[in-house]
């Protein structure tokens, strides 16, 4: 549908009464402005944090099933409120819960951290089209799923993140828009720096990378879900549509870098200084070098890198003579392989599962590195296509 948009109202801002009315406030200014409006609610600020605290005093044991349908109780309320204060404005609120007939969350059996079954999804966004259609304004729990048997599964905290982008996909809408108590996201966490500053946009991978690493402005789970054309807003009851955006997908990618690279291997004195490597840095950029990668210990500083020969001796004269460096070693004629997909870090043994058929067929790695949901891999420029080969074969890739 044109102009659809899933509007999130996180706990943060469904605080008391005077929010609540407030949040209804901008459902009804968006709807003057010509937008159809699917609406996800959370528990009110602090509800779930008190439902769980009190079910693991009552049972420090409580089952996985019985904890999901406590947890369930925060947003089952919050929607009804919700509900009510919409018809209070004279709008034509519907809440749907789990009870209800067309409930689209569709979920596996993993009762406090479920994932959700798209193609079952989409097939009950049908009801809410429909709904829609009729000039009906669907307001929908967040967090909660139902799995197939019909029993209560919820998303893992932070999970009406996901029930919006989830929708969003699901119904192909323009935006979500995720209604927060901070008006955008910023450069760090303003309880944390001076000065943070507001970014207008993020891609993807970037909005996965830090809020995978501690950033609160998403869970990074959502964006697990997140169609290629789909538009993630971060905003306040303030801003409105207005706030930081997010686009782009988050690929997933078994590929070679284009070119060969080295590993260049710098043993560090004793009296050397971490501000040293940004000289080392500049060596490498100003005679054209780039890094792929760089790691360092107490010992070392390994880096990996695109260039010529005379790059390496830059490295030598410069580490070298100024006393920062007591040896270097390069390897050359490697090539890195990226492992790239959401959510990679929370897969058990995802590691192995990629390295394991390069030990057996006997092919050295030379590097690995992993960043959020990337793995990178070094191994020699002739065994590149092979590594490649056997890597996405074991991710179920294809064998080209």
């Amino acid at each position: 549908m044109e102009n659809l948009l899933i509007l999130k109202f996180g706990g943060s801002v469904l605080e008391d009464e005077k929010t609540i009315r407030n949040s209804a406030e901008l459902v009804k200014s968006l709807l003057n402005q010509g937008y159809k409006l699917v609406i996800v609610v959370s528990a009110l600020k602090g509800a779930t944090d008190t439902l769980l605290n009190m079910a693991k005093r009552l049972n420090p044991n409580s089952p996985p099933k019985l904890l999901s349908e406590i947890l369930a109780m925060g947003e089952r309320t919050s929607v009804r409120l919700f509900s009510n204060a919409l018809q209070g404005k004279g709008l034509d609120a519907i809440f749907i819960d789990p009870s209800s007939d067309i409930w689209p969350i569709i979920t596996d059996s993993d009762y406090l951290d479920a994932n959700p079954l798209m193609d079952e999804i989409k097939k009950k966004s049908v009801e809410i089209i429909k709904l829609l259609k009729g000039g009906k304004i669907p307001i929908i729990c967040g967090f909660i799923g139902k799995n197939e048997k019909g029993e209560i599964t919820t998303l893992g905290r932070g999970g009406s993140d996901t029930t919006a982008v989830i929708l969003g996909s699901a119904l192909e809408a323009k935006e979500v828009v995720l209604i927060k108590d901070v008006s955008k996201v910023y450069s760090s966490d303003p309880d944390k720096v001076d000065n943070p500053l507001p970014l207008e946009s993020l891609n993807s991978e970037e909005a996965y990378i830090l809020a995978s690493s501690g950033s609160k402005f998403l869970h990074s789970k959502a964006l697990k879900y997140k169609d290629d054309k789909l538009i993630i807003r971060v905003s306040s009851l303030e801003q409105g549509l207005k706030g930081t955006v997010i686009e782009g997908v988050m690929d997933f990618k078994v590929e070679a870098y284009g070119e060969p690279c080295m590993m260049v291997t710098l043993i560090k004195t004793k009296d050397s200084k971490y501000s040293d490597i940004a000289g080392l840095i500049g060596k490498i950029e100003y005679y054209g070098g780039k890094i792929l990668s760089l790691t360092l210990n107490e010992v070392a500083i390994v880096l990996y890198l695109t260039g010529t020969s005379k790059i390496v001796n830059e490295i030598h004269n410069y580490s070298i003579l100024s006393g920062f460096g007591k040896a270097v070693s390069v390897f050359e004629k490697l090539r890195m392989i990226t492992v790239k997909g959401t959510f990679f870090e929370k897969v058990p043994g995802l590691i192995q599962k990629v390295t394991q058929p390069l030990a057996k067929e006997g092919i050295n790695i030379y590097g690995l590195n992993t960043i959020s949901s990337s793995i990178k891999l070094f191994v020699s420029d002739e065994d590149c296509y092979k590594a490649l080969k056997l890597i996405k074969e074991v991710l179920g890739l294809g064998k080209d």
